[in-house]
């Protein structure tokens, strides 16, 4: 028990995620602050306010009101980090991704259809096969070249 719960921490997937919920939690501190400390300010001033969480309230009748201002920041929080989550993380990690596919392929371009890819891929197999091949029985016999 103590062996399958040693392999199951050490393997790779669960440290990156846990590398990835802390940097997370860390940049989540930076995005907050910048709305907290920039574009609230600039947003709550346009609707004259000091706040953008004061602002766009809609008071109801006995007392309170609709808070649209704090949802507002709370919808511009979510779009910078998804912006920024998606800018710095994904962007980049696909675009290696399809650098290495194409590396992969030998130049070639990548192919939308998974059975495509695979026989793609199981072509280029044959061929350096059929190279490998050609190259050893030209070192047997050097009668035959190419």
């Amino acid at each position: 028990m103590i062996q399958g719960f040693k392999e199951f921490i050490m393997r790779g997937n669960v440290i990156d995620l846990a590398v990835a919920v802390v940097i997370g939690a860390a940049f989540t501190a930076v995005v907050t602050a910048i709305v907290t400390g920039i574009f609230n300010p600039l947003i709550a001033a346009i609707f004259n306010s000091e706040d953008l969480a004061q602002a766009l309230v809609l008071p109801l009748p006995g007392g309170g009101g609709l808070a649209f201002g704090l949802v507002l920041a709370a919808i511009i929080n979510f779009l910078l980090i998804a912006a920024v989550v998606y800018f710095v993380f994904v962007m980049p990690i696909n675009k290696m991704k399809e650098a290495q596919e194409r590396r992969r392929n030998g130049g070639v371009l990548p192919v939308a259809d998974a059975a495509a890819a695979s026989a793609a891929a199981s072509e280029l197999d044959l061929l350096v096969e059929i190279r490998d091949l050609l190259a050893a029985s030209t070192a047997k016999d050097p009668r035959h070249t190419l």
